[in-house]
């Protein structure tokens, strides 16, 4: 099952949330339930969950926390009735220390009494807001992840969580970019303004056609690249924290709540 406009359309969150219970929808969250906030997950055991809490507090602009459970509790209950972080996403990332080991799309197997599970705020949540405008969202378009790549900006380090900005990419014309930093901005919940246009070689991307994690899309010409923090940021802490096991959402398939996206807006 693919994203797309029909599905878009008809889904609620809760219905969403359903589909990827029952295994029908493994990919991408990108485009579906998108009047509802989404969130990167994060699932460590309670021993590193302080450094990690203080990573994203020292960190808020890819890391904006929208939600930490309790130790040993999978549900979320201030982010939606029913949800449970072992069901609720499309497909996980399993790590045991700092390797990528797994890509299961439940982990409820794997759930132990000891973990912490971290929500953090995600930019398809104010791609809403742009599209509302009229600003065209070539990922959306051609029903693809949204591309991400590392950078050679360095997050601010607790205790052992370190590592550099991880970024998400949209091309833009000018003017739509302009009106991008002041719809987003409005965002501070799920990463608000960009940190970058122009130029990927400054911020130390060499290929925007290789991303680290999504998929690539084409900048025409007369278009920018435009860059927001993203929250696989933490993955790239987490490899080279190297705990001995921990589970975050896979790049792309998110969380998605029964907030509505209206919720994480500033006036």
């Amino acid at each position: 099952m693919q994203p797309g406009p029909a599905a878009s359309a008809a889904a609620s969150a809760a219905d969403a949330r359903a589909a990827i219970r029952s295994g029908a929808w493994t990919t991408h969250t990108s485009g579906l339930a998108d009047d509802r906030v989404q969130g990167n997950l994060v699932v460590l055991p309670q021993a590193q969950a302080a450094d990690f809490l203080l990573y994203c507090q020292r960190n808020p602009k890819p890391c904006p926390l929208l939600a930490v459970g309790d130790v040993g509790d999978p549900t979320l209950p201030s982010l939606g009735a029913g949800i449970d972080v072992r069901h609720d996403l499309p497909r996980y990332r399993v790590w045991r220390h700092g390797e990528l080991v797994d890509e299961p799309t439940d982990i409820g197997a794997l759930w132990r009494d000891d973990l912490v599970a971290f929500v953090i705020g995600c930019s398809f949540s104010f791609e809403w807001a742009l599209l509302a405008e009229g600003l065209p969202l070539r990922h959306v378009e051609c029903g693809r992840n949204v591309a991400m790549y590392r950078t050679s900006i360095a997050t601010v380090p607790a205790g052992p969580f370190h590592g550099p900005l991880v970024v998400s990419m949209r091309p833009m014309t000018a003017a739509h970019a302009i009106r991008a930093v002041q719809i987003t901005a409005r965002f501070p919940a799920v990463h608000g303004a960009p940190v970058h246009l122009g130029d990927p070689g400054l911020i130390g991307i060499r290929d925007l056609a290789s991303p680290d994690y999504g998929e690539a899309v084409d900048v025409l010409p007369g278009e920018l690249p435009v860059f927001w923090a993203c929250g696989v940021t933490p993955q790239a802490a987490i490899a080279a924290a190297k705990p001995a096991f921990c589970i975050t959402h896979a790049p792309g398939a998110m969380l998605i709540t029964d907030w509505p996206n209206a919720r994480v807006a500033t006036l």
